[in-house]
């Protein structure tokens, strides 16, 4: 089977995502189920759910409960004494809340006794991971004066005393030979033949 022109620029852009996948690490958010199997229900223990769990800006809370329970916002003090005007209220049995923003997350059940109970759940929020390192800062330089170049004796002239004479090179000499690759040059020659490689392995199998 002969490919067409347009299927292997298909192929090879493919290729090409496929390499920068593997390159670049992806940061991809993250939906936290409340309470896991158990959901948003009495009788959980939502401290230990929490416990060992990092909520990032980006990530999502979903609330999943029966038409007995709904979900309130609320800040510390409404948390600890399970009462209080809400930031926001939800119901419907599924809830979902963005964490858009770092700090802590207060969440209860307006159900009388259920908060009470400990149908509640605080979440820390940090920064989302960039998952690229920082760009190193450039290297501060400080101003000084230049070094005088010595003199450089003419043809005509002889040398300084004590300094060797330089040596007139001969004729049919070979200039040096050019520099290896750098192993930074090596490792974007190994990228550049693997999706090499792999595009015409693709088009040969085809």
């Amino acid at each position: 089977m002969v490919m067409n022109g347009l299927s292997k620029m298909t192929v090879a852009a493919a290729t090409a995502l496929l390499l920068v996948m593997a390159i670049v690490p992806a940061v991809v958010a993250e939906t936290f189920t409340v309470g896991g199997t158990d959901q948003w229900n009495t009788g959980v223990d939502y401290t230990s759910w929490v416990a060992g769990k990092t909520f990032r800006v980006g990530d999502t809370l979903e609330f999943k409960y029966g038409p007995s329970h709904s979900v309130n916002e609320v800040n510390k003090a409404g948390y600890d004494s399970c009462g209080g005007a809400p930031i926001d209220t939800h119901s419907g049995g599924d809830t979902t809340i963005d964490l858009d923003k770092v700090g802590l997350r207060y969440f209860i059940c307006p159900t009388s006794g259920h908060c009470e109970g400990g149908m509640k759940v605080a979440v820390t929020v940090v920064a989302a991971s960039s998952g690229t390192p920082d760009a190193p800062s450039p290297p501060s330089t400080t101003p000084g004066t230049p070094a005088t170049p010595p003199a450089t004796p003419t043809p005509d002239s002889p040398p300084a005393a004590g300094t060797p004479a330089t040596p007139t090179p001969r004729s049919g000499s070979t200039s040096p030979p050019p520099p290896k690759a750098s192993g930074a040059s090596k490792g974007v020659m190994s990228y550049v033949l693997v999706g090499a490689s792999m595009v015409l392995g693709y088009g040969l199998w085809m």
